[in-house]
């Protein structure tokens, strides 16, 4: 009988060497204080992602136009609005291996182009760019004239 007793003590003390529960409410204080001050870097890493992928894609964009404009003459391509609809540019694949997404727009409507004579004025979600005809010139959809975003 004894040696029952002392089996169940040892085993008692054993178990007695967890964690208290204010120890436990401690961590995780802790580490969401940690997670409330990461956060935030989060966010603005994925939209600052998304700003600088834009400016590839139009860089990309402007220097195929040109490419295009100077090997045909001075002829600028047949880019027609809709969803990634640029023509001979991506035709082929010789001046873009796929058509531009705006990610900065993002959603359904980041492929599509619309026709204008420049720039937008606020931030929008209907189209990813914005094509002049008669110059060829290309900007991203929600981007002002300097290619700086307009706030969300």
């Amino acid at each position: 009988m004894t040696t029952r007793i002392r089996l169940i003590h040892a085993l008692a003390r054993g178990f007695g060497r967890g964690f208290t529960l204010i120890e436990v409410l401690v961590v995780v204080i802790v580490l969401g204080i940690l997670a409330a001050l990461v956060m935030p870097h989060f966010v603005g890493t994925v939209e600052e992602a998304s700003i600088q992928t834009t400016h590839h894609e139009l860089y990309k964009l402007r220097r195929a136009i040109e490419v295009y404009t100077i090997t045909n003459n001075n002829e600028l391509p047949n880019v027609t609005e809709g969803d990634g609809t640029w023509g001979a540019l991506t035709s082929g694949n010789q001046y873009l291996k796929s058509a531009p997404v705006n990610p900065y727009v993002g959603g359904a409507n980041a492929g599509v182009i619309v026709y204008g004579s420049g720039p937008d004025t606020n931030y929008q979600t209907g189209y990813g760019w914005i094509y002049n005809q008669a110059t060829g010139e290309v900007w991203a959809g929600g981007f002002d004239g300097n290619d700086v975003p307009w706030p969300r």
